[in-house]
């Protein structure tokens, strides 16, 4: 056991700096889009009808892998009347 996580640990120090922060960046706003969720009491389903997108869609931007397009943080931001990411 302590051999695989010496390699992962080796694995992990190896990811250049700027695909850490890309990877925190993802799921940031994955994150902050299901506080939102929550709080408004949305499923994923009830979230893609009001937005007019397939519940596809929205597990696609719950999974943190997802590359976020300016435009879709606009609508999301626009639609939850709050932020999404700030600059």
């Amino acid at each position: 056991m302590r051999d695989i996580r010496n390699r992962y640990r080796e694995m992990v120090r190896q990811v250049p700096p700027e695909v850490k922060a890309e990877i925190d960046l993802s799921f940031a706003i994955s994150n902050k889009i299901d506080a939102l969720m929550r709080e408004r009491g949305f499923s994923k389903k009830q979230l893609a009808d009001q937005l007019g997108k397939r519940p596809s869609e929205v597990t696609r931007w719950l999974s943190g892998q997802h590359n976020f397009t300016v435009s879709t943080l606009a609508m999301l931001s626009a639609f939850f009347g709050k932020p999404i990411i700030s600059v």
